[in-house]
């Protein structure tokens, strides 16, 4: 379909709109990071780097990244092992109550954030508590955050199986390869490419999601997105708050670019 010349300058004047809406006040967070200004005057009348030495210094913050680390590497860990069996199952088998299965796994990215959260948080009160004596801290993020990453994984992988098909596997198995030593030395480097991107996606989704985090994390367990939240609004941490917010859009956006070189030669990949 072609379009007109009034078309396509319309649809660049709004696709420019939009981005802009939505990256300026990017740029404008980055540039108040060296605000010399505290009320972040505008336009800057200088520029410091003081902001970026505080923030080094401040133990708040270093805890807060080290949690969420912590946390994003956890749930990324539980996603690629769960989210890669239940797409090989689903994939690659027929059973009973498949589809229903299917809906189940995709679902915990569907709901509002803040509906998982208060279900975990049920959880935690109700059950791991007086239970088994788990209390809300890491752990309870880790399970919290996986319950989402999953997805991420699960469709990579389903989307590489879709494209492969089986012939491949079934080859494997005619030459009297067992399932294991398949999956070892055939399923698994065709899927490694999109294990790699999803499992770099879920790392990028644990690691600034607080909505979740909210309800599961304990007083002992602040990942950065809550510490800045915490934050936002106290006079004294305002500059710093600016400089944490740079560096977790600079360590959410380079594993989302790495997903997506990988999502692109892993494509090419296929058609070839």
């Amino acid at each position: 379909m072609r379009l007109g010349r009034g078309a396509r300058v319309a649809l660049t004047a709004f696709a420019t709109i939009v981005l802009a809406f939505v990256y300026v006040p990017l740029v404008v967070v980055a540039l108040n990071s060296f605000n010399s200004d505290r009320t972040f005057g505008w336009p800057p009348p200088g520029f410091t780097t003081q902001w970026w030495r505080a923030a080094l210094q401040a133990q708040g913050p270093r805890d807060a990244l080290l949690t969420s680390v912590q946390a994003g590497l956890g749930a990324t860990a539980i996603a690629i092992v769960l989210g890669t069996l239940l797409a090989l199952a689903l994939s690659r088998y027929d059973f009973f109550g498949k589809h229903a299965i299917s809906i189940l796994v995709v679902l915990p990215i569907a709901l509002p954030g803040i509906v998982t959260g208060i279900a975990l948080q049920s959880v935690i009160q109700n059950v791991l508590r007086p239970v088994f004596g788990i209390d809300a801290g890491l752990f309870t993020i880790i399970v919290g955050h996986a319950t989402f990453c999953i997805v991420i994984v699960f469709n990579n992988v389903t989307a590489r199986l879709r494209r492969l098909g089986g012939s491949l596997e079934q080859a494997s198995a005619d030459l009297g390869a067992k399932p294991l030593t398949t999956f070892r030395r055939v399923t698994f480097p065709l899927l490694r490419s999109s294990l790699l991107a999803g499992a770099l996606l879920a790392f990028a989704l644990s690691f600034d999601e607080i909505v979740v985090t909210t309800f599961t994390a304990g007083p002992q367990s602040q990942t950065l997105p809550i510490w800045i939240f915490d934050n936002l609004f106290r006079p004294n941490q305002a500059p710093v708050v600016n400089v944490v917010a740079v560096v977790l859009i600079v360590l959410s956006i380079v594993p989302v670019w790495l997903a997506q070189r990988l999502g692109g030669a892993d494509a090419a990949e296929s058609r070839l």
